[in-house]
């Protein structure tokens, strides 16, 4: 089997208690299955509370992003590098919580290295998690910051929905539909777009039947919408 130059890097980002621990690990098992060699790498903010005991001041916030970012890039013996969080979330998160934002540079600089980046959405229940969660409240302001930053800089993104297998099977063909594998457009930011309702559930609460999703879908068909954005 021909190995690739350097691994494929897939980055899962998305507010807390969203399952992205989960996503990757399942990810992980389902391309080792398919013979791939892979590195799931971990979260570094929960190593560090785990570690101090207490969340990170806003002058230690740079550190973490900066270990996150280092971890991603130097594994070179695998053909798969799957980023449980990727120093973006740092930034979101500084921004949300002390105000800073200057870390948006190099967190979306780094951002660019990788071939797919995948947003969990929110239709998982909020739980309680160690140090490093903050309520279901900012949850909505956390994805929100997001999508923002990676749309200002040009880096494409899938939005995963779905309860347990299900999100499994979505995050698989977000996957297959950015085509990961190819190394030719690495960076480019080009490759795919953000589609919330391509999944079948409403980007707010994750259900496809509610009146949100529908009532939505129905302003973009007529271009009643004040906020309609075209699919590019």
């Amino acid at each position: 089997m021909d190995r690739p130059l350097r691994p494929r890097r897939i980055a899962l980002l998305g507010a807390e208690s969203t399952g992205k621990t989960q996503l990757a690990l399942a990810l992980g098992e389902q391309l080792v299955a398919q013979g791939q060699r892979v590195r799931v790498i971990p979260e570094v903010l929960r190593e560090w509370c785990e570690r101090e005991g207490r969340t990170p001041r806003a002058d230690e916030q740079v550190a973490i992003a900066e270990e996150q970012a280092r971890r991603v890039l130097t594994p070179q013996d695998v053909d798969v590098v799957i980023a449980d969080t990727t120093p973006v979330m740092t930034a979101v998160y500084s921004h949300l919580l002390f105000g800073d934002e200057s870390l948006y540079d190099f967190a979306l600089a780094h951002q660019r290295l990788y071939d797919a980046t995948l947003v969990t959405g929110l239709d998982l229940p909020w739980v309680a998690d160690g140090l490093q969660r903050d309520g279901p409240k900012v949850r909505e302001p956390v994805d929100a910051l997001l999508r923002t930053a990676l749309a200002r800089a040009g880096v494409s993104w899938q939005v995963i929905y779905g309860q347990q297998e299900r999100r499994l099977e979505n995050a698989q063909k977000a996957l297959d539909s950015i085509a990961v594998n190819d190394h030719s457009t690495l960076g480019s930011g080009q490759k795919h777009h953000e589609n919330p309702l391509g999944s079948g559930f409403c980007a707010t609460c994750g259900d496809a039947a509610c009146e949100h999703r529908l009532f939505t879908a129905l302003l973009g068909a007529t271009g009643a919408g004040p906020n309609r954005r075209s699919d590019q």
